[in-house]
């Protein structure tokens, strides 16, 4: 479960970067090895043939699944074509992109290279924040590893243990799943870890950083010594790079450089609502723009989410809602109707903001800016993905613009104000 920041953090963007410095050496010399070689085209890079066939397969039905025209899988993106192969080698990776670049599919491709599947044992565990992006990891791993033969359990917290342990002594070969859950998994023995040889933390800044770490290193004390660790997210923060040198091993570090994080193709504005009263009214005026598309309106504590939702509906505005408080089920009905467009606006905290591929959303309105600079990227990142154009939208109140300052410098961009026309931007 994604973590809310706590009130009145502040950011220091100077304190950053020293520390950013002192974690890139150990003892005067690079922590990080680094990997040059770039493959134009999954052909080149000496998959297994079934793998391939997976690949396109699988670019080929999202292209029809929500009818866009983008090169994805038929041609490998940035991080695909420098990340796949290092994981493929069995080196640990420490790899940074943008999202919607195609972090899953790079080490789901890599672990299923690696797999032997007539061995039907846990050869790969692969943990995430949130139950419903252990769930989307899933559905990607078993379809890229469709003709493999692959068995992929989800393993979450919110859903019946006893039915895991049924599916684990079975025999899987990977498992995605949260930390709670699978730490639970190992402590009862239903998932042994001894043909465990590829661990994964995806969205690694919330795992690392947040209520997750213990969990982390209690789940890797159980591994085997010589198992390869993987390491993904859209930013890399200061705490983040200190955990992962207690359990890598001369990783290789395929990271983008900070200012190159800002998505392409996201329109960045701000609106000046001076007090944080009369935010409400300004997202009513804008509900009509909202509405002719899919929107996720982003604040900062559930207990935000609920009020929120409250005023919109009390005003016949028809809007969904999400957050970490509701049960799994619930949750798992209002994102379906969110994705297949019944539902059309959606109002939710950071719970939803890392790795939750929603392809129609192209406007994000913070309503609350992120506490963090961190999850603004991951918050504008539901919309454009794959190069797709998108809006996003930041209520700025007069104690906000200290934020919005930090947020400019730390992406490198300029965040405008809002303009009348902006239903012509979408």
């Amino acid at each position: 479960m994604a973590s809310e920041a706590p009130e009145g953090s502040q950011f220091d963007a100077r304190q950053f970067d020293a520390r950013m410095n002192e974690l890139l050496t150990v003892d005067g010399q690079d922590f990080f090895t680094s990997y040059d070689e770039v493959y134009d085209s999954f052909d080149a890079m000496n998959l297994h043939e079934n793998l391939l066939r997976g690949i396109y397969a699988y670019g080929s039905y999202v292209e029809c699944v929500i009818r866009l025209s983008f090169e994805g899988f038929e041609k490998p993106s940035a991080i695909q074509q420098r990340g796949i192969v290092p994981f493929c080698k069995g080196l640990d990776v420490i790899q940074q992109a943008q999202s919607g670049t195609g972090k899953t599919a790079t080490f789901c491709s890599g672990i299923l290279q690696r797999l032997d599947c007539d061995n039907v044992q846990c050869q790969a565990l692969v943990l995430a924040p949130t139950r419903e992006l252990a769930q989307q990891i899933e559905k990607v791993m078993r379809a890229l590893g469709d003709f493999l033969g692959v068995k992929v359990h989800a393993c979450v917290g919110g859903t019946s243990v006893r039915e895991d342990q049924r599916i684990l002594q079975a025999g899987v070969h990977v498992v995605v799943g949260t930390p709670g859950r699978v730490f639970d998994m190992l402590r009862r023995q239903s998932l042994r870890p001894d043909s465990i040889r590829m661990f994964v933390l995806d969205e690694a800044d919330e795992m690392l950083s947040r209520g997750f770490k213990d969990q982390i290193y209690d789940i890797f004390q159980l591994l085997p010594a010589e198992v390869q660790v993987g390491v993904f997210s859209a930013t890399m923060p200061p705490e983040a790079l200190e955990i992962t040198r207690k359990f890598m091993k001369r990783p290789v570090r395929i990271l983008v450089k900070r200012d190159e994080l800002t998505l392409e193709g996201i329109k960045q504005f701000y609106v000046n609502v001076e007090k944080e009263e009369w935010k409400l009214e300004t997202l009513c005026d804008l509900y009509e723009t909202l509405a002719i598309t899919q929107s996720v309106i982003f604040v900062n504590t559930r207990r935000k989410v609920d009020w929120l939702t409250d005023k919109m509906r009390s005003r016949d505005h028809t809007v969904s809602a999400t957050h970490g408080d509701m049960d799994q089920n619930t949750r798992d009905i209002i994102m379906r109707e969110f994705r297949s467009g019944s539902s059309r606006v959606l109002i939710t905290t950071d719970l939803l903001a890392r790795g939750i591929d929603v392809q129609q959303v192209s406007l994000v309105i913070n309503f609350d800016l992120p506490t963090q600079p961190e999850n603004y990227l991951h918050r504008i990142g539901r919309s454009g993905r794959f190069g797709r154009k998108g809006v996003a939208i930041n209520f700025v109140t007069r104690d906000d613009e200290r934020m919005l300052s930090d947020i400019q410098r730390f992406y490198n961009v300029v965040v405008e104000e809002l303009p009348n026309n902006i239903a012509d931007l979408l």
